[in-house]
């Protein structure tokens, strides 16, 4: 049985023509960190949430105010919108969230959906940024940042799932592939590298990278709380 997803949207918006990021840490907390710390270097609003009777139940609290753990921002300036989750989603879970979001940007006319997974680069190639494309413009885009378009190579969960989704509907999706490789802290580290990424991929989205390393740390330190709390939850729903 496919879960049961529900985008309930508090606020009107418009983001016609513009992006949406996906900030699911379906492998590793790159995305989600990165998507966070991206949220704070301009001025974002909560439009709505993501919720399914199959997620663990669990309120994040920010800032005295109770959140859901799946949140949906916009930058209605940039028209950038932003999946932001706590939830780490298991592999059953990965395509239904993709074809949420491939839908979700659909009806919002989106022009582009980034997303992130993670890999490992040989020694001496770490400054590499290497991306894969769903379509033709997808990949031509990533040539035109300076990124090296993925050739060959397995991309799994929810990034996987936008690929393969986006070939078949002819919707553009980028996935930036993070080196992990070597690093003491690579969730925290492989952000900022994303971040400077997406900066290339989509205009007007800058980072501040004193503010953002601030920012990635007090992320991930919210998001680890959040998948250490949920942990026994989801593991007795998902069996």
């Amino acid at each position: 049985m496919f879960p049961r997803l529900w985008v309930r949207e508090t606020k009107k918006y418009n983001i016609e023509g513009g992006y949406l990021i996906d900030g699911f840490p379906s492998v590793g907390f790159t995305s989600a960190i990165a998507s966070e710390s991206l949220m704070h270097t301009a001025q974002y609003e909560l439009v709505g949430f993501v919720d399914s009777i199959d997620f663990p139940t669990v309120s994040v609290i920010k800032d005295g105010t109770p959140n859901y753990a799946t949140r949906i921002f916009v930058n209605s300036d940039l028209k950038v919108g932003i999946f932001s989750s706590y939830l780490t989603i298991n592999e059953p879970y990965h395509r239904p969230i993709a074809k949420m979001m491939l839908s979700w940007a659909r009806k919002n006319k989106c022009a582009l959906i980034v997303s992130s997974a993670p890999m490992n680069l040989p020694e001496g190639a770490e400054s590499q940024v290497v991306a894969a494309g769903s379509t033709v413009d997808a990949r031509e885009k990533i040539k035109y940042a300076g990124m090296t378009v993925l050739e060959h190579g397995t991309i799994p969960g929810i990034p996987g799932a936008l690929l393969n989704e986006g070939m078949l509907h002819d919707q553009n999706v980028i996935v930036v592939l993070v080196n992990v490789g070597g690093n003491a802290s690579p969730d925290f580290k492989s952000s900022v590298h994303l971040c400077m990424a997406v900066s290339k991929l989509l205009p007007g989205v800058s980072c501040d990278l004193t503010m953002m390393q601030k920012q990635a740390q007090i992320a991930e330190k919210e998001i680890r709380e959040t998948e250490k709390e949920t942990r026994a939850l989801r593991d007795s729903m998902y069996g």
